[in-house]
């Protein structure tokens, strides 16, 4: 029952093969797509590659397959992450006609995204058309968060464009609600926090195992300080940027030029972090405040807290980070075991106390295969 799961970007294309057991048996990748050196990396095919189309790409890696002895005639199903489903598309499903048009619509909501999750799907329908595909979807974790928390105090006509908080990082939080019940033999806390902190940064309020509030809402762009992105900003604040360079130009400044890279001069935490500049030491401080910050609202949002946990890269690897949130939802009765921390240990609170604390691995492959062969078996 080996399962392939598809991550296509607009110029590059991640895959990994998973077992019936949900191990994984094969990871690849080709990026620079379209560009004049590719570079492949599918089981023992690896080089630079003169690569045109997400169909080419596609081929080198059942190429690779083949070759580490993972016949693509052993798939039985792929399985791609999806960014945006909009408000139609809230729970992983088969891949038909009319739901690549419901992702289509989507494009708008989703411009860098949607367009290149469509081409991997369809690409891998030309190659292998009698292979079953499957989609799971980024936003439709938070399809459970109220109306109260999702609409935006907009009149009708202007959210009939699509204007309201959808929420991402979606498949993460699931994977995450997942191991958690596994952390805690089947059961999940009342009212969970969680952090995932990457390049993009979100948290999310979780309450019985199910998303009430977030802090992205119409695009990835709000909320949390992240790589590149300012995160949360006065709307008119935009519209003067918008006055003064252009939508476009507003748009690249906002998602391409901000966050920890327009305040500290990198977009990447270990390189803040070894610079030491006053810049630097101001950028990570912005990313902590305003996770503490929002995390206090989600906190309120979920009436209380039971546990925190971190994933994403900087969730899961960067200590100093994670000890500073700590220390600032101190208020909400969080406490941890420096040396856990430091050693980047799962468990981070002390014996006995309020609120507990983890570190869990992203695993958003293995939740997306996990999820299409709950639907290869039937499952709702």
């Amino acid at each position: 029952m080996a399962v392939l799961v598809v991550n296509a970007g607009s110029s590059s294309l991640k895959v990994a093969v998973f077992d019936a057991g949900l191990g994984e048996v094969l990871a690849g990748r080709v990026t620079e797509i379209g560009g004049a050196r590719a570079r492949v990396e599918a089981g023992p095919l690896v080089g630079a590659r003169v690569v045109g189309s997400h169909a080419a790409a596609l081929a080198l890696i059942f190429e690779g397959m083949e070759e580490a002895g993972v016949p693509v005639a052993s798939l039985r199903a792929a399985a791609h992450r999806v960014v945006h489903g909009g408000a139609g598309l809230v729970a992983p499903c088969r891949v038909t006609e009319a739901v690549l048009a419901e992702v289509e619509a989507c494009v708008p909501l989703a411009p860098l995204h949607n367009p290149a999750n469509l081409t991997g799907m369809r690409a891998l329908a030309a190659l292998v058309p009698d292979l079953p595909q499957y989609a799971s979807f980024d936003t439709a974790f938070h399809a459970t968060v109220p109306e109260v928390a999702a609409r935006y105090a907009i009149p009708a006509e202007a959210e009939a464009l699509g204007l309201r908080r959808y929420g991402f990082h979606g498949i993460s939080y699931a994977s995450l609600v997942r191991k958690v019940q596994e952390i805690g033999s089947g059961s999940v806390p009342e009212r969970l926090l969680a952090f995932h902190l990457g390049n993009g940064a979100s948290a999310c309020g979780i309450v019985k195992g199910r998303s009430v509030a977030t802090t992205m809402g119409y695009s990835p762009l709000d909320g949390l300080t992240m790589g590149t992105r300012a995160g949360g900003m006065d709307g008119n604040a935009v519209l003067r940027l918008a006055e003064v360079h252009g939508v476009a130009g507003a748009a690249h400044i906002l998602n391409r030029e901000s966050g920890l890279l327009g305040l500290g001069g990198a977009s990447d935490m270990r390189e803040l972090a070894r610079a030491g500049t006053a810049e630097a030491r101001f950028a990570i401080a912005h990313f902590c405040y305003w996770a503490v910050r929002h995390g206090g609202s989600l906190i309120a949002a979920m009436g209380g807290l039971d546990a925190v946990a971190f994933t994403g890269g900087i969730g899961e690897n960067d200590a100093a980070v994670r000890a500073e949130i700590l220390r600032g939802l101190a208020f909400a009765g969080v406490r941890f075991d420096a040396g856990a921390n430091a050693a980047g240990a799962g468990v981070l609170h002390p014996q006995g106390a309020d609120v507990a604390v983890w570190i869990v691995a992203a695993e958003e492959e293995r939740q997306i295969a996990m999820e299409a062969m709950h639907l290869m078996a039937g499952g709702a």
